[in-house]
C-alpha cells in the first residue's frame, strides 16, 4: 500500500492549486486580484499549467475552450473580476461541456483590497451555476476536486466561492494519495449543444434547469452538507468560514453546515429547521441563504443589518446569536497607506496637482494618490473606467473645466480594460480633445508584481511577445504620443503635460519607470531607455 502524502500547512489559495493539480487540470487561467492571486502562482510553482490573461473575460473564454476540447479548466478571479467575465459566465451555463470547468470566485468581505463588498453567491443563482463553498484550506482542496467531478458529471460550469479569510488563512491539508489522470483532449462536434443561436439556446435553457434539478437531488444526499447534532434549542445554518465562527461562538447549538450553496438542499434544510426550537442563519455579506430559505417557506431567523457589513468573527457571531445590535469596537487603525517613497508616480501626481487637473483615476496602487499629501484623484470606479469617465466629463463640463480633465491608468489596467475606451476617445473625441496618462511601471504592482502582456514575460517567467503601448496607441489614431520618466526629468514631464492639455486633441502620455519594489531585469532597463 502506498505511503499517504505528508500533511501540509497551506492557505486556501494554495490548497485550491494543489486540488486542481491532483484533479488533472489541463490549464489554469485568470487575472491577478487579491484575494485570489496566489492560486495560479502556486499552480505554476507546483509545475502545473498556469497563465495570466489580459483580463477575466479572456481568461474565462480560454478556460471554456479548454473544457470544450474535453480538458479540465480552472479559471481564477476576485469577485469584481466576475463582473468583467459575466457575459461568457451566464452564457456558458447553457453549453454542454464535455470536459470540466471550475471557476474560483474570491469575495472580499470588509473590502481589504477592493472597491465594493459584492456577494457573488448571487451570481451563481442568477446564472444557474452550481456553487460549492469551502470553510478552510482542507475543504478548499477537497471541494476543488469535487467541483471538477460535478462539472464533468453534469457538463456544467461550477463556481468555487471563496472569501478573503478562506483564501489567506492556513490550516493542515491532507492530500489524497491518488491523482486523477488528465482527460484526453479531443474535439467532437456538437453544434446544437454549443452554438447559442436562439433556436438552440431555448432548449439549452430547459436542459440547464433539468441539470439543476438533478444536482439539487444530489445535494440533498451529499456529504458536503452535514448536520452536527447538539442542543435542539438552537440550530444554526451556515456555510464557508461563517460555519467555523458559528461552531466556536455557539458550541452547544446544532449546526447544518452547507458545502453546496446552489442549488440548496431545501428538504434537508426544512427537516433541520423543524428539529430545533430556534433556527438562525449565520452568513457574511448579503442575506443570500436567509432569503432563499425563507422563499422556500422555511421559517428562519436572519442577521440584523449591522452584521451585513465586513467580515464576521467569533465575537460578532456571538452578538448575532444573542440578537445584540450594538456596534462593535472600532477596528485597529494603522497609519493610512501612501505611495511608496521613490515611486515614479509621485512626480506625476505632483504635476497634476500643480496644474489644477481634474483627474479620473483607475484601479491600482496609484489610487493611493487620492489620499494626502497629493489628493490628486477625483474619481475611481472600476478597472479601465478612468478613460471613459474622463471622456464623459470632457463632453459636458464647461470649457475651462473640460480642458483640465485627465485620465490616469496603470499599465496592467490599460491592457485589462483601457484599450476599448482609448478607441472610444478616437471614435467620439470630445471637442477639446483629451489627455490620457498611462503609468507604466512594468508590473501589476498592487497584487504582488505579476507580469502582463506589456512586460513581455509570462506567469512562468518565460519571454513572450510584448505589447508595444506606443505602437498600439498610434495605430488607434492618436497623434500626440510621448514616453517620459517623470522622476528623471520632472520639468520636461510637466511641460509636456501642459502642451498636451493645450493641444485640444487626443493625447497619450506614457510615464514609464520600473516599480521600485520590482527587481529589474535587462528588459526593464531597455524599456526605460525606450
Amino acid at each position: 500500500m502506498p505511503t499517504p502524502p505528508e500533511p501540509r500547512l497551506l492557505s486556501g489559495d494554495e490548497a485550491v492549486a494543489l486540488g486542481a493539480l491532483d484533479a488533472g487540470v489541463a490549464l489554469g487561467s485568470g487575472y491577478p486580484g487579491t484575494p485570489s492571486t496566489e492560486v495560479l502562482e502556486t499552480l505554476d510553482r507546483l509545475g502545473g499549467p498556469a497563465r495570466w490573461s489580459p483580463n477575466e473575460k479572456v481568461a474565462y473564454e480560454v478556460g471554456m475552450g479548454v473544457a470544450l476540447a474535453q480538458g479540465r479548466a480552472l479559471v481564477v478571479m476576485k469577485h469584481v473580476g466576475l463582473n468583467v467575465a459575466a457575459d461568457p459566465f451566464f452564457a456558458s451555463a447553457y453549453v454542454n461541456i464535455p470536459g470540466a470547468f471550475v471557476l474560483v470566485s474570491a469575495d472580499d468581505p470588509g473590502m481589504f483590497s477592493s472597491q465594493n463588498e459584492q456577494d457573488n453567491r448571487r451570481y451563481a443563482h442568477a446564472a444557474g451555476v452550481p456553487m460549492l463553498e469551502p470553510a478552510d484550506a482542507q475543504e478548499a482542496y477537497d471541494l476543488t476536486l469535487e467541483a471538477f467531478e460535478v462539472s464533468h458529471r453534469w457538463q456544467i460550469p461550477v463556481m468555487l466561492r471563496m472569501t478573503t479569510r478562506v483564501c489567506h488563512s492556513k490550516s493542515v491539508v491532507r492530500r489524497r494519495s491518488e491523482r486523477r489522470e488528465p482527460l484526453v483532449p479531443r474535439f467532437e462536434r456538437d453544434i446544437k449543444g454549443r452554438v447559442l443561436l436562439p433556436a438552440y439556446a431555448r432548449p439549452a435553457h430547459r436542459r440547464l434547469r433539468h441539470k439543476l434539478r438533478e444536482i439539487a437531488r444530489w445535494s440533498e444526499e451529499s456529504p458536503l452538507n452535514h448536520v452536527t447534532r447538539r442542543d435542539n434549542g438552537l440550530g444554526i445554518i451556515a456555510s464557508g468560514v461563517a460555519s467555523l465562527h458559528a461552531r466556536e461562538a455557539a458550541p452547544d447549538a446544532s449546526l447544518l453546515k452547507l458545502g453546496v450553496t446552489h442549488p440548496l438542499p431545501f428538504a434537508r434544510i426544512r427537516v433541520f429547521a423543524e428539529s430545533v426550537a430556534r433556527c438562525l442563519v449565520v452568513e457574511e455579506g448579503d442575506p443570500y441563504l436567509e432569503e432563499s430559505i425563507r422563499a422556500a417557506g422555511v421559517p428562519v431567523e436572519g442577521k440584523l443589518e449591522p452584521f451585513r457589513f465586513g467580515e464576521l468573527d467569533v465575537q460578532r457571531v456571538r452578538k448575532l446569536v444573542e440578537g445584540d445590535p450594538t456596534s462593535e469596537a472600532a477596528l485597529f487603525e494603522s497609519a493610512p497607506p501612501q505611495l511608496c517613497p521613490g515611486c515614479g508616480y509621485r512626480e506625476v501626481f505632483a504635476a497634476l496637482g500643480e496644474l489644477g487637473c481634474i483627474v479620473s483615476g483607475d484601479i491600482g496602487c496609484y489610487t493611493l494618490a487620492a489620499l494626502p499629501p497629493f489628493e490628486a484623484i477625483d474619481s475611481t470606479l472600476c478597472m479601465g473606467a478612468s478613460i471613459g469617465v474622463g471622456l464623459g466629463m470632457r463632453h459636458v463640463l464647461p470649457d475651462d473645466q473640460a480642458r483640465r480633465v485627465v485620465s490616469v491608468i496603470g499599465d496592467s489596467t490599460f491592457v485589462h480594460g483601457g484599450i476599448g475606451p482609448l478607441i472610444e476617445m478616437m471614435y467620439n473625441p470630445p471637442p477639446d480633445g483629451h489627455v490620457v496618462i498611462v503609468l507604466d511601471n512594468g508590473t501589476t504592482a498592487m497584487t504582488g508584481m505579476q507580469d502582463h502582456p506589456g512586460t513581455g514575460m509570462t506567469l512562468a517567467m518565460e519571454p513572450t511577445s510584448r505589447l508595444d503601448f506606443e505602437a498600439l496607441t498610434r495605430a488607434i489614431g492618436v497623434k500626440h504620443v510621448a514616453v517620459m520618466d517623470a522622476k528623471k526629468d520632472t520639468v520636461a514631464f510637466k511641460q509636456t503635460l501642459e502642451r498636451f492639455l493645450a493641444a485640444g486633441e487626443p493625447a497619450v502620455l506614457i510615464a514609464r519607470r520600473t516599480c521600485v519594489l520590482k527587481k529589474k531585469r535587462p528588459d526593464d532597463v531597455q524599456r526605460e531607455r525606450g
